[in-house]
C-alpha cells in the first residue's frame, strides 16, 4: 500500500501505521479512509494529500 504525504506541513500517512488517534485503524488503505478525515498535525482536508513515489 502506498504513503501519502500531507502538502500543507509533510506529515506522512503509512497505511501499516494508520492513524489510531482519528479513528483509522492500522491496515486501513488511504483510499479506504473516509473523505472527512482530516491530517492529524495541520488539519488539512484528504484532498490535499498526494502520493509518495517511493
Amino acid at each position: 500500500m502506498a504513503k501519502y504525504e500531507c502538502e500543507v506541513c509533510g506529515w506522512i500517512y503509512d497505511p501499516e501505521i494508520g492513524d489510531p488517534d482519528g479513528g483509522i485503524d492500522p491496515g486501513t488503505a488511504f483510499e479506504a479512509i473516509p473523505d472527512d478525515w482530516v491530517c492529524p498535525v495541520c488539519g488539512a482536508t484528504k484532498d490535499m494529500f498526494v502520493m509518495v513515489k517511493e
